[in-house]
């Protein structure tokens, strides 16, 4: 195996779904956990969310964020798989992504031909226009409380921060529902936002999300020198805010995944020995859901693992959630998995030119097990 090891995730001892309940648990909140042991004498905490930052890609670059990096360094686990979608609703529930059944960014839900895109709430494919919002309400596709609702139910405002067309949006209100929104449409409309925000109670949590980096990664590659240009952005964001900060805040700075740059892209479309047997195929590049034919499983773990190799990991449903790496798994989520669930450990991806022709072109992907992917910071100031 020329790739590295899985790094299954921490879920219960530090992990992004254990952030948030340990912050309110700081707040006074009965029944949070602590799990972090995070020691903060704080009346507000504000959490922003840098999409796609690693903690070894920040730790590589540490002279281009010396802000950043000369807080006490420490790393949360993402979760599986480490994407967007799974992860801003792990960290919004303070729940693994088996408690919340967010499993995926493109998923199967019962009875429906088309997979669930959970970034972008909608059916992908051909077919009828859906109003998804209607259809699949985000309410019911996760039904557990965000901690947002657990804050308000204790008497902490709580105060979300971030660009408007996620306001509203099925993934916020699948993980962030209950607070109030803010919407921010600059750098400096962030700062001044969050700001706002904390400076509007005695007690507050507020949490905000920045994009580009993780755009920027997508497009040139994570450790580009566009990546890197963008992180002195994102380092003088977190400067700004914790000079700023009212007295006893915390500010805490993590991420969502980190990002590898695909060398090797293994196409679906163009192969029909992994086609074979495969009903849908869902998840991302670097972590697939492969949804089976009735009685097909076995030959097709058997043939994507000799198509792809030792730089892949090959498990079926049950081998994946024994594992530990969606954590606990709620008994109605379990067939949104994968009849297969295949993730990465080198630098390769199973693509899909013909069906996902963007993602297929992109140069930094995520979503796997591999600790350039799973390990994000978990950096503290305090006013």
């Amino acid at each position: 195996m020329t790739g590295t090891t899985v790094l299954t995730p921490r879920y219960g001892e530090s992990s992004l779904a254990d952030l948030l309940p340990s912050a309110l648990a700081c707040l006074g909140v009965d029944g949070e956990p602590n799990r972090l042991g995070l020691d903060l004498d704080v009346d507000r905490v504000c959490v922003l969310l840098v999409d796609g930052l690693g903690a070894l890609a920040l730790a590589d670059n540490a002279a281009t964020a010396p802000f950043l990096t000369g807080l006490p360094p420490a790393t949360l686990t993402a979760g599986f798989p480490s994407t967007t979608a799974t992860s801003l609703t792990t960290l919004g529930t303070g729940l693994a992504p088996g408690e919340h059944g967010i499993l995926s960014y493109l998923l199967r839900l019962p009875g429906e031909d088309r997979l669930f895109n959970t970034l972008r709430w909608r059916l992908d494919g051909v077919g009828p226009e859906v109003d998804a919002l209607t259809a699949f309400a985000p309410e019911r596709i996760q039904p557990r409380p965000s901690a947002f609702q657990r804050a308000i139910a204790a008497g902490i405002p709580a105060i979300q921060v971030a660009p408007g067309y996620q306001h509203g949006s099925g993934l916020t209100r699948a993980g962030w529902r209950g607070g109030d929104f803010r919407p921010n449409f600059s750098v400096g409309d962030l700062i001044d936002g969050v700001l706002t925000a904390l400076a509007s109670a005695p007690r507050t949590l507020v949490y905000t999300y920045h994009s580009e980096l993780d755009t920027t990664g997508h497009a040139r590659g994570p450790g580009s020198r566009a990546w890197r240009f963008e992180l002195c952005h994102v380092d003088r964001i977190v400067a700004e805010l914790a000079e700023r900060l009212p007295p006893r805040t915390a500010l805490i700075v993590t991420a969502d995944h980190g990002m590898v740059e695909l060398t090797d892209r293994i196409d679906f479309d163009t192969d029909p020995a992994l086609a074979d047997g495969v009903a849908q195929l869902g998840g991302e590049p670097r972590a697939r859901h492969v949804y089976t034919r009735d009685g097909a499983t076995a030959d097709v773990a058997a043939t994507w693992q000799g198509v792809l190799g030792a730089d892949f990991i090959v498990r079926t449903r049950a081998e994946a959630v024994e594992a530990g790496w969606f954590g606990p798994v709620a008994g109605e989520f379990g067939t949104r998995i994968g009849d297969l669930v295949v993730a990465a450990l080198g630098t390769g991806g199973v693509v899909r030119t013909v069906a996902e022709p963007l993602q297929t072109m992109m140069v930094g992907h995520h979503g796997s097990l591999t600790a350039a992917e799973q390990l994000v910071p978990l950096r503290i100031h305090r006013s």
